[in-house]
């Protein structure tokens, strides 16, 4: 700098350039001192991380919300218009009831620190103890206390998601209690065995970007068992339960919500705003269109007509098969996943007729399913470049880089997934069958009348038609036929 005295004598001086944060690295390294990540009323917290990385995972958190009323709008749809108001309850419900379980020790079982022979947390951070700045067990790029209420969201969907088991015929309240134990013994362990890098199945080297085993094998399977427990609704395998969703609006509007999520359903998963998280977002929405296009194309070669319904079912097949993979595989390979996942989610909706099991929102044929084809593709198409796009993922790929055995672990994550959450779901069903006041199933006179009825006591609509179901309709007679007619044609002037 240039300086001027009065006699007209130019000095220099020095002046040291002002610190400017490197792009992508934080202004200070965690010093690793305080389990809470230091004392903020003497340092400033924030200065660990990007601001950029946190503002995109909360907003991703946002989104993930957004799914769990989806899910509930897209199985209200579904079901008949006298129980569909019980099923978008049982969403929010489940909102409240598991984020509660997540923050009192759900969060502690899956991502403390501190995971013993790795197949459960501590209770370190019960009650959301020592939940602060410290990064993340996922990611340094974000704190403690910011993936904790990220993952909260995925443990609320992945509960929202089986819950639609109860359609038409589940009492709320065993099954809200039901959910609470579920989330403690089947969801928080497999999501410290697959997400927390002590977890077994991470250290075994088994990719799941976004919940392929966690989310979406464990929702469908214990909807499946949950199905099984609760028996067939009333008149199953006749023409009195072989409806028309009622109403295809909710569907789309449902599907609408579940699409605009997985944005940060996925790209979340990144756990930073990076080209990773942008990849996730290219072959997650890929794949969901073509999902959504395979499931039409498929009904069509039946009906020769198109499907909102079969269109929607697709979509959310897509984006449940690319989910495991969406932060591994690239833009090509999702266009095979979408593929794969609309044909054969389609062909597996007729796997309840087969295991005699009223999955009455075929959540095992789409989930769980779609969770294992995702699996066994991204243990095919996952490439280790795509993987680095967030600047420090190192993997050794599958097999597009020739690393084969990783098939083997994808299979082996699939069958945990299915054998915990069906065999810790029906022990907990087992238990509360002989609880007194925690049978599952409402009575069949208040099937007949709806659960809108008689477990909430309001309605989707102000008129619920259930005359066609309580006094079944007497067909008229050749006389009453001839007289209806020829009423008709009085009136037709010539």
């Amino acid at each position: 700098m240039a300086l001027f005295d009065g006699m007209g004598i130019v000095t220099t001086t020095t002046t040291a350039p002002a610190a400017v944060p490197t792009p992508g690295i934080p202004l200070y390294p965690y010093n690793g001192t305080q389990a809470t990540g230091g004392d903020s009323l003497t340092f400033d917290l924030n200065s660990y991380y990007q601001s950029g990385d946190m503002a995109w995972i909360i907003a991703a958190t946002a989104l993930v919300f957004i799914q769990t009323p989806g899910v509930g709008l897209f199985y209200a749809g579904l079901a008949r218009r006298k129980s569909a108001l019980s099923l978008v309850w049982m969403s929010m419900m489940t909102l409240a009831v598991v984020e509660f379980q997540w923050f009192f020790w759900g969060y502690s079982l899956s991502f403390s620190h501190d995971v013993r022979s790795g197949m459960l947390g501590t209770l370190a951070n019960f009650g959301y103890k020592d939940t602060l700045g410290a990064p993340s067990v996922m990611s340094d790029r974000i704190p403690d206390l910011l993936m904790a209420v990220y993952q909260g969201m995925f443990a609320c969907l992945t509960g929202a998601i089986s819950m639609g088991a109860v359609a038409e015929r589940g009492r709320m309240v065993p099954a809200l209690i039901f959910l609470f134990v579920w989330a403690t013994l089947v969801y928080a362990p497999l999501a410290c065995w697959v997400w927390n890098p002590q977890g077994w199945l991470a250290k075994l080297g088994v990719y799941d970007f976004a919940g392929g085993t966690p989310v979406h094998i464990n929702s469908g399977t214990t909807a499946l068992v949950y199905s099984y427990f609760l028996g067939q609704r009333r008149g199953y395998g006749t023409h009195a339960v072989q409806y028309r969703p009622h109403n295809v609006i909710h569907i789309a509007l449902g599907t609408i919500f579940l699409w605009f999520g997985w944005f940060g359903f996925n790209p979340g998963s990144a756990m930073s705003a990076s080209l990773r998280a942008v990849m996730a977002a290219v072959v997650t929405t890929t794949a969901a269109g073509v999902g959504g296009m395979t499931w039409c194309l498929m009904d069509w070669r039946l009906e020769h007509k198109f499907s909102l319904v079969g269109f929607c079912s697709g979509v959310v097949a897509g984006l449940v098969c690319i989910t495991p993979g969406s932060g591994f595989v690239p833009p090509w390979a999702s266009v095979i996943f979408g593929v794969i996942a609309g044909a054969v989610c389609n062909y597996a909706t007729k796997l309840k007729y087969l295991l005699r099991a009223d999955d009455a929102m075929d959540i095992f044929a789409v989930h769980a399913i779609g969770g294992i084809c995702g699996n066994i593709l991204t243990a095919l198409f996952a490439a280790d470049y795509i993987a680095a796009l967030d600047g420090y993922t190192q993997i050794p790929g599958g097999w597009l880089n020739g690393h084969y055995i990783q098939l083997g672990y994808h299979l082996a994550s699939c069958v945990v997934g299915v054998v915990w959450a069906g065999g810790i779901s029906a022990l907990i069903l087992l238990v509360m069958k002989y609880i007194p006041m925690l049978h599952l199933r409402v009575d069949e006179e208040d099937e007949i009348t709806g659960l809108d009825e008689n477990e909430l006591g309001e309605f989707a609509y102000d008129y619920v038609e259930v005359t066609r179901e309580v006094i079944p309709e007497r067909s008229p007679t050749m006389d009453e036929k001839v007289e209806e007619a020829v009423k008709r044609v009085e009136h037709i002037e010539f």
